[in-house]
């Protein structure tokens, strides 16, 4: 089926073939009658503490902020301060509606980090459901979800196709966010710094307060220090 072949294909070779602008795949996905394509990304798979948060996000009118569309790329090739502007700039943006998934590490640490991946992910799209209901996914990796709709798994997506670059930068935001609040209640961590990746002065604080009540101990080296 077209929608199949189209995100088959190699990405930069398809948008130069059907002289599409960069990363804009979601016309013609439009033009074959998909009228709200939804890119969906995660961001909190690695570290050692704190939620996995997913973002849907879903482009109504290209026709948005000029900076919106020259900056937006994978969350981790931006800068933290190019990421909060870009946010900033979406959050009012009327052209894009976005939904958000979060799954916190009791979870995680329950069905384990893939399974709770997905599961951001469907909350997500659910979330966006309650504004615009998605008729085609695009998700970053290399698996669907659960979900009755046409959907299609593109590795490295977020780097490929405008709405999971999109997607990516709302749950990286929204996750750091969450991470910022978390300091203040666990001061020893310094999660407003690794945002509970495990750096080695993450691992030291660890070693030297025991794993606080967000830590993942499912994980290592958290699991060490229980």
């Amino acid at each position: 089926m077209v929608y199949i072949s189209i995100l088959s294909q190699n990405m930069d070779k398809f948008n130069q073939e059907n002289n599409l602008p960069e990363e804009r795949v979601e016309l013609l996905l439009n033009a074959k009658g998909f009228k709200f394509v939804t890119g969906v990304d995660e961001a909190g798979r690695g570290p050692l503490a704190g939620p996995v948060v997913a973002c849907a996000a879903t482009v109504l009118d290209w026709n948005m902020d000029e900076e919106v569309l020259k900056w937006v790329k994978d969350s981790k090739k931006l800068s933290e301060k190019r990421r909060d502007f870009l946010y900033e700039k979406v959050k009012d943006c009327q052209e894009i509606r976005w939904g958000i998934g979060i799954v916190d590490e009791k979870k995680i640490d329950e069905i384990n980090i893939f399974q709770a991946a997905k599961m951001a992910m469907v909350e997500a799209v659910n979330d966006l459901s309650k504004k615009v209901i998605p008729d085609f996914l695009i998700i970053d990796g290399n698996t669907t979800i659960n979900y009755k709709v046409r959907q299609k798994a593109v590795i490295k997506g977020d780097s490929k196709i405008f709405s999971c670059s999109l997607a990516s930068i709302i749950a990286k935001v929204t996750r750091d966010k969450i991470m910022y609040d978390y300091a203040k209640q666990y001061p020893h961590y310094g999660f407003e710094k690794h945002k509970g990746y495990g750096t080695k002065a993450h691992i030291d604080a660890i070693q030297a307060f025991g794993p606080c009540p967000i830590h993942r101990r499912t994980f290592n080296p958290v699991s060490l220090f229980i």
